[in-house]
């Protein structure tokens, strides 16, 4: 419980810095009516109300994960800090599917299953992503298309 509370301090704390930080943002002469700085009030106000409701309502003790459970955190992590160091070399799609591949593996440890997963994310996210979103991403490294 305790933990949560000193959670909640530290996150109001980096809420008004975030807050104080929003109001130094200039409008354009082009701006929408809303302005620049509504939506950065709308995140930093939302986090102060779930860290007070933290702090006023903190979650029973939990027991910490040892063993196994924390070796395959510490694998997720590396993983997804690979996978950010890689996205922009290879493109979204190669790293998108291992880890993916990887992450499905850990939850349910079958590897037939785990491969399809990372095939079907980093195709289909990628799909998602480029031409429903219009996102700029890169699908391939560059120098495999050419």
């Amino acid at each position: 419980m305790r933990g949560d509370r000193i959670f909640g301090l530290v996150m109001i704390v980096l809420a008004l810095g975030y807050l104080l930080s929003a109001t130094t943002i200039r409008s354009s002469f082009m701006s929408d009516p809303v302005g620049p700085r509504t939506f950065p009030y709308i995140i930093g106000g939302l986090i102060i109300l779930c860290s007070v409701s933290m702090i006023l309502r903190p979650d029973p003790d939990v027991e910490w994960p040892m063993g196994p459970m924390l070796l395959k955190l510490g694998v997720a992590l590396i993983v997804l800090v690979g996978y950010a160091m890689t996205i922009k070399p290879l493109g979204f799609i190669l790293p998108t599917i291992v880890v993916s591949a990887i992450l499905s593996y850990q939850i349910n440890p079958r590897p037939a299953p785990a491969v399809l997963t990372g095939f079907g994310l980093g195709i289909g996210l990628f799909v998602l992503f480029k031409f429903v979103l219009g996102l700029g991403l890169q699908g391939l490294p560059k120098g495999l298309l050419g």
